[in-house]
Parts: C-alpha cells; sequence; structure tokens
C-alpha cells in the first residue's frame, strides 16, 4: 500500500480568482527528481499588482524574491511526498498562496546544507574583529558554491532571520546593528540548491542610525525611562472599537531579545478583531516632547495582522488626557495618526492617513526592527506628529491635529502596543524589546 500510495500525485491548488497564484511546472501529475525545476507566477493578489513571490516547502521556511511577481528556480528535496507552497505578497501585504504536492522519485542531490569548502562567499568588508559603527558597509561576492554557480545570495545577523538577493552573486548594502557584538553570516545558494555559508565578527561601538543619540533631536537633559517591556503590570484587552473578537497572552523570554530580554505578544482575532497590550508607568503632567524607542520582532505570521499600533497617553495639568497614536497601516501602505474631529468632552477619533510610506509586511521576519516615533503638544491638547524613524530611515509626518479627551485617567503615562488582525481569523506572534520613553 505505501508504494501504491507514494506513486500517486496530489495536487491542491487554489481556486479563489483573486489569488492569481499560478504554478507551471512541475505540471500535476508529474513525477520528479531532486533538484526540480519551479516555475510560477502571480501578477495580481486580491486584485493588488504583486510585489514579492516566494516559496517553501512543507513546513520549511520560506525563499523569498523580492521585487518580481515570477519564480523559475531549482528546488531540492529528498525522496518522497511533499508539498510547494508558492505564496505571493500585493503592494498592500496581503498575502495569496497556492499549494501543490509533488512526489519524488529520487533525489539527485542531498537537501541544501552548508557547505565547508573553498568556495564560501568571500568577505570583503568588514575585516575579521573589526570595530564599525551602524549602519556599516556589508560586501561579499560568491561566483561558486559547492561547484555550481550561485543563483542567489543573502545573509544574516546573529540569529536573526536571512535577507535574500536572488539572482546575485554580491552584496554590497548597509547592515544596521545595535551596539555590542555581532557575528553576520553571508550565504550563497547555487543553482541545485546548495548553501554555503561564510561569517565574520564585528564589534558596533555607535549606532548612528539611533536618533535618540542625536542631541539636536534628543535634549541631553532628557528624562527616560528604559525596559519598560520587562515591566509587571502590562495589561491585554480586546479593543472594542474593532470589529470581530480578539484575545492575547504575553510572557517575558530570554530568546529572541534584544537586549536581556523581550516581551513576548501572541494575538488570536476574528474578523479584524485587535488586541492591545498597555503598560502604565511614570507620574508627568507637564513634559511636552516626546520619543517612544522600542525594537519589534517579526515572525511569520504577522503576515496576518493589517496593523501595528503603537501608542503614548499622557494626562495633561488640566486633567485632559492627549493620545499620542501612530500605526502602521499595512493595507494602505502608509504611518497613520490619530486624531480628535470632536471636542474634548465629546471626542471622536479618527485614524488619518499621512502620506509617509509603511508596511510592516515588507520589514523582514526573523530580525529586529528598530522604531522610534518623535511627537509634542500644546497646553490645549493640539499634537504634532514629527517624524518616524524605521531601523534608522527617516519618515516625516509634520501633522497638527487636536488629540486630548476629558477621560478622567489619573497622572500616569501610559503605552501601548497593539495588533490588529485581518477580515480572516489566526494567531500570530511578535516581540518588543528596550523599550524607552524619553520626555523633555
Amino acid at each position: 500500500m505505501k508504494l501504491l500510495f507514494y506513486s500517486l500525485l496530489f495536487v491542491l491548488v487554489s481556486t479563489a480568482p483573486v489569488f492569481g497564484v499560478a504554478i507551471t511546472s512541475p505540471s500535476n501529475g508529474e513525477h520528479v527528481s531532486s533538484p526540480f525545476v519551479l516555475t510560477a507566477s502571480s501578477a495580481t493578489c486580491s486584485y493588488q499588482p504583486v510585489t514579492t513571490i516566494g516559496y517553501s516547502v512543507d513546513s520549511g521556511g520560506t525563499i523569498m524574491f523580492k521585487g518580481t511577481s515570477t519564480i523559475d528556480t531549482e528546488v531540492s528535496t529528498s525522496s518522497g511526498t511533499h508539498t510547494v507552497h508558492v505564496k505571493a505578497w500585493n503592494a498592500k501585504g496581503g498575502v495569496c498562496t497556492t499549494a501543490a504536492m509533488v512526489t519524488v522519485a529520487s533525489a539527485l542531490t542531498s537537501s541544501p546544507t552548508s557547505s565547508s569548502t573553498s568556495s564560501n562567499p568571500t568577505i570583503s568588508s568588514p575585516s575579521s574583529g573589526e570595530y564599525v559603527s551602524s549602519p556599516f558597509t556589508l560586501s561579499a561576492s560568491s561566483a561558486t558554491c559547492s561547484s555550481q554557480a550561485v543563483s542567489s545570495m543573502g545573509y544574516s545577523l546573529d540569529s536573526g532571520g536571512t535577507t535574500m538577493f536572488s539572482g546575485k552573486t554580491v552584496i554590497d548594502t548597509s547592515v544596521s546593528a545595535s551596539v555590542g557584538s555581532h557575528t553576520v553570516h553571508v550565504k550563497a545558494w547555487n543553482v541545485k540548491g546548495s548553501i554555503c555559508v561564510a561569517d565574520v565578527n564585528v564589534h558596533v561601538t555607535s549606532a548612528t542610525d539611533n536618533v535618540a543619540t542625536n542631541t539636536s533631536v534628543v535634549p541631553t537633559s532628557t528624562v527616560s525611562v528604559s525596559n519598560l517591556e520587562a515591566m509587571s503590570n502590562w495589561k491585554a484587552s480586546h479593543d472594542k472599537a474593532t470589529s470581530g473578537s480578539a484575545s492575547g497572552q504575553m510572557s517575558l523570554v530570554g530568546s529572541p531579545a534584544h537586549s536581556g530580554v523581550s516581551r513576548k505578544y501572541v494575538t488570536s482575532y476574528t474578523h479584524y478583531g485587535a488586541e492591545r497590550y498597555s503598560v502604565t508607568f511614570g507620574d508627568n503632567r507637564t513634559a511636552k516632547n516626546f520619543m517612544w524607542d522600542g525594537w519589534v520582532y517579526l515572525t511569520s505570521s504577522s503576515s496576518q495582522i493589517n496593523n501595528l499600533e503603537m501608542d503614548l497617553n499622557q494626562t495633561m495639568p488640566n486633567g485632559n488626557t492627549v493620545i499620542f497614536g501612530i500605526q502602521c497601516d499595512s493595507p494602505s501602505g502608509t504611518w497613520d495618526y490619530t486624531e480628535n474631529l470632536g471636542s474634548a468632552k465629546y471626542p471622536k477619533g479618527h485614524w488619518a492617513h499621512s502620506g509617509a510610506a509603511c508596511n510592516f509586511h515588507q520589514w523582514g521576519t526573523g530580525k529586529w526592527h528598530h522604531v522610534q516615533m518623535e511627537y509634542s503638544r500644546t497646553d490645549t491638547g493640539m499634537v504634532t506628529y514629527k517624524y518616524v524613524w524605521l531601523d534608522g530611515k527617516r519618515s516625516t509626518l509634520n501633522k497638527t491635529v487636536f488629540a486630548a479627551r476629558s477621560l478622567g485617567w489619573g497622572s500616569s503615562l501610559s503605552i501601548n502596543f497593539q495588533m490588529d488582525g485581518n477580515s480572516g481569523s489566526g494567531t500570530a506572534t511578535m516581540y518588543l524589546g528596550s523599550l524607552t520613553l524619553y520626555r523633555w
């Protein structure tokens, strides 16, 4: 019965016309040997242009090809029956998937493994043990891997996810890292799927992409509260302003950790449900300038989240509470800010698009991302949203709006970290580390 089972080829395809993901090779009913050629394409996903396409085998990690809507590559697997998942991401962060089950009769090459041969990538910069500032330039090349031509290159930092450059044999890019010692892993994939790896250790002495160290932005007299993610009084609640339902769980974990420990957020949702995680701290009504400074780690499950919201609330001397709300709105592809279109007594909350681009589905999973936001207020509750920095790259918001509400809250500062689900249902995990609030 096993022989009969393995002789069959099962094919699962998506029938939803809005997906538009098509696998052209291997064809339905075909037995293959490893490596086999995978060709697929997806011009649109959910009626939006496709910006990235990728694939995974069974429950393995996804190999992504950014800036293209087609795949033409070789896939190496072991003998037996496997499921090949082809995935397409549209311009607004939506994901469409088609899966095909193939039977591999024989494996001419083994599954991708790290090679220790002399064909490992050559790293020309930085040199081993070099002291660098962040961001630093990474230059590497690899013409061959295991005596085969190289088809793609990539790199990862410490235990983070891999940034890939499909169709390249050379890397010349900028890498951001926190202060401290790190290992940069440079990887090359050959045309048969094997991988060769070279490592280099670096010591980051300063992070010039950390705007909080710039005294022209954050004055030296600034008061800061750090490691807010480690506080014990975090609470979780469903945001009733959203539809659907949501629930959440939190825990402190040692890995992945940006520095020390990180807070893990696991959100389950249905139909656009959102879970709000919040912590109160401090007692300051007089500060008028703030910087929200934290590190966010995305997992592959973050594809199920539409918006990532990061807020600060402050009660002013007159008793009204100012809500500084900023979110990365992946469906619209913008940084959004919140405003009160009503009065303090009769508030009418509203999210507005700033016009500055943001889609956290494109940030990259399996690694830490540095988010810094600067805003200020007046005595009457007018808020100016100034800038957002993502991994050192500044986006200008420059929006002044009314944002005060008569909520009757006590005089404490509070921070929210909120995950908004998409139209379906699912569970998503994110991490928050090294969270600091600066005020002056």
